[in-house]
Parts: structure tokens; sequence; C-alpha cells
């Protein structure tokens, strides 16, 4: 049988390459022109620090949302059929593809002081959610489940239903199977969909500013000191997308060959 080529025809080398350059040149860029002897002094700073604690929080506070929510939500759509589920699974990826500042006007729109949950929330409990720290896990979780729903939903049709077959021929429970037997058996997926999860919410902007606000210290995540910082000082603003670009970069190390299957 004749071997396929494995040489790359220039009809698709070159916008390929074209594709990369795109892609990469101003990653490129932002390491060439980083103020490297200035760095530890910009990195320094306690509002730089407080920011950076306040996105750690936040994100793993938004992953931990999303875990709880989305797992369950995963199943539902994974291992039962009911009207409408194509509606929900589309509802569901909508924050995707949804300009974040739209998601954040949504959010006030719901939850806020006057909204239409928001309003029952104050009256109720005296909790409001914009511009406070809650209101910063909200959005991020808003965006960031459906990374993490997409990623078990497709663990789960991988795994082999049988297994929890096999356990309720037992005795099992659907509640004690999905613990003992789906859970573990979906574990990678979970984890890698947690992953993606959290660092989708530590880059999130749009939704949060418009939300949650942009208060140093309680609000002001990393995204949104770059984006104040690139108004007053371009130098800090390239040292904290250093930062990011470099917590990016841990997280696909981490997640290297799950989406491929290379190693």
């Amino acid at each position: 049988m004749r071997r396929a080529s494995r040489t790359a025809p220039a009809a698709l080398l070159l916008p390929a390459l074209l594709g990369l350059l795109f892609l990469d040149l101003p990653l490129v860029g932002l390491l060439v022109r980083a103020p490297w002897r200035e760095l530890p002094a910009q990195l320094a700073g306690d509002q730089v620090w407080e920011a950076l604690r306040l996105s750690l929080v936040c994100a793993t506070s938004a992953t931990a949302v999303s875990l709880v929510l989305g797992v369950p939500l995963a199943w539902l759509l994974a291992r039962t059929r009911f009207p409408g589920q194509r509606l929900v699974r589309a509802l569901v990826t909508l924050p995707l593809v949804l300009p974040p500042v739209v998601g954040g006007v949504a959010l006030l729109l719901v939850l806020g002081r006057n909204g239409i949950v928001g309003r029952w929330l104050d009256s109720a409990f005296g909790l409001t959610l914009p511009f406070t720290t809650a209101g910063v896990v909200v959005a991020e979780a808003f965006v960031a489940m459906p990374f993490l729903v997409i990623s078990v939903e497709g663990a789960l049709r991988a795994a082999d239903p049988r297994y929890e077959e096999a356990a309720a021929t037992l005795g099992a429970s659907r509640l004690t199977a999905f613990r003992r037997v789906t859970l573990p058996l979906v574990a990678p997926g979970v984890a890698a969909g947690a992953v993606l999860a959290w660092a989708r919410a530590l880059g999130e902007f749009g939704a949060t500013i418009t939300f949650a606000g942009n208060f140093p210290g309680r609000t002001q995540t990393m995204p949104l000191a770059v984006y104040l910082a690139m108004e007053n000082d371009p130098a800090a603003a390239i040292a904290l997308s250093l930062v990011l670009l470099l917590v990016s970069i841990a997280v696909l190390a981490g997640l290297r060959g799950r989406w491929t299957g290379t190693p």
C-alpha cells in the first residue's frame, strides 16, 4: 500500500506559517518588550499582589461553584433524555460565544439591586452582589462553567455506561453509582474541565468589570489591573501581562495531549 506523503503542499504551508505568526508574534513581542530589569520592582507593589491574590481566590471560588453546579448539569445532558435537551445544551454553551460584557449586563439585569432576582435577594437577605468580591466570583463562574460542562459531558459520553448498570444491578442507587462509579471514571475529564474553567475565570475581564466594577482590593483582578495600568504605566501593564502569560502556559502544559492525543 502506498504511504501518504508527509510533505505539506506549498499552498497549505504558507497560510499555515502566516497563521502561526499571527497567533504567536504578539506573544513574542510581549516577551521582547518586557522590562526585565524593572520586573522585580514592578511586581513588588502591594496593589499588584493584592490583584493577584484576589484573582487567585476568585478564580478558585468560581471553579468550585462550577464544579458543584456544572458536574451534575453535564451528567444530566449526557445520561438523560428530556424534551428541549438541545435547547438546554445551546443555552449552557451560550456564554462561550456571548460577548463577556453582554454577560455582565445580563447579570446586572437579573442579580442587580433592582434586578429580577437581585431585588428579592436584597429585600429578603440584604444580599447585594454587584460591585462586590462575591460579584466577581459570580461573573467568573458565569463565563467559566461552560468549559467544565463541555469537558465533563464529553468524558461521560466516552465512559462505558455498563459499569453504572452493573452497579445498579448490585443494588446501588443512582446517586451511589454516580459517586462510586461514574465520578472515578470521568475524573480526568473533570480535572481537565476544572483547570480550563479556572484559567478562563482568571482571565475574565468584560463580565467582571461590568457586573463587579474595578475597585482595588475588592473587585480589581489581574486583567482589570492590566487595563488600568495601560493608561498610566505601560511597563507595569507588561509586567502584569507576563504573569498571566506564564499562568496560561502552565495551564496548557498541564493539559498537554488531553485534547490532541499527543504526548
